[in-house]
């Protein structure tokens, strides 16, 4: 079976804990994608509330029902994929340059649930290298802070700017991504708090203490994780 196989299997398992009458957080990216796909299958009366504009013009092209963040008093569920899954259900997302928008949906919503397939799961978090949304204003300055920050938690790496086709990645919030290949993070709270504490920062890639439970594509199906 191969990587996408996975994604899809673990998708599609997402799809069919949605119930009629739901308010669904839809993720970004390849895995995410196939929930959104599985999902619009069933017919369901729900509504999406999409974390990227990439989401919402997919869900859009299956006729599925969308609101914003700012017209849904909560969500039921959100569904979404990660770059790595640790231990405790810990997570590193980002890799599609929504995290901003997705921890703001993770975060107003009663039940968070990861899909992946098995590679993403990782005994340490780090080897993805953790995605940091800046603003643009003075980036280069937040970015040296961000080296202090990194030092603080004895690591010693200077993340670097997101380009694509030699241009700065921008957020659907025109924000700018730095990474940081950290190789491992032996205390993610601890560099989380860090982090938050950068004036320039917007948001990081750590998911900690927010995922329910995990739903992984696997050779042998789908396995449930729990933190």
């Amino acid at each position: 079976m191969t990587a996408d196989d996975q994604k899809r299997i673990s998708g599609e398992a997402a799809a069919l804990l949605v119930e009629d009458g739901m308010t669904v957080g839809l993720g970004t990216g390849s895995t995410a994608a196939w929930f959104v796909k599985a999902l619009a299958a069933r017919g369901l009366d729900i509504r999406g509330v999409p974390t990227s504009e990439a989401t919402a013009d997919l869900a859009r092209s299956l006729g599925m029902k969308l609101a914003t963040l700012d017209e849904v008093k909560g969500i039921d569920l959100t569904v979404d994929g990660a770059d790595e899954i640790g231990p405790g259900l810990s997570l590193i997302k980002g890799g599609g340059a929504a995290l901003l928008r997705e921890k703001l949906v993770w975060e107003a919503s009663r039940r968070c649930v990861v899909i992946a397939d098995a590679a993403k799961v990782v005994k340490v978090l780090g080897q993805f290298a953790l995605p940091i949304e800046v603003v643009a204003f003075g980036h280069p300055h937040t970015q040296a802070r961000i080296c202090d920050a990194l030092a603080e938690c004895d690591l010693g790496i200077a993340p670097r700017l997101r380009l694509k086709d030699g241009q700065p990645v921008r957020t659907d919030g025109g924000n700018l991504i730095y990474d940081a290949a950290c190789g491992a993070i032996p205390e993610p709270a601890l560099l989380a708090d860090a982090l938050k504490h950068v004036t320039g920062v917007v948001e990081h890639g750590l998911f900690l203490d927010l995922a329910e439970e995990a739903l992984i594509g696997t050779d042998g199906g789908v396995q449930r994780m729990l933190p």
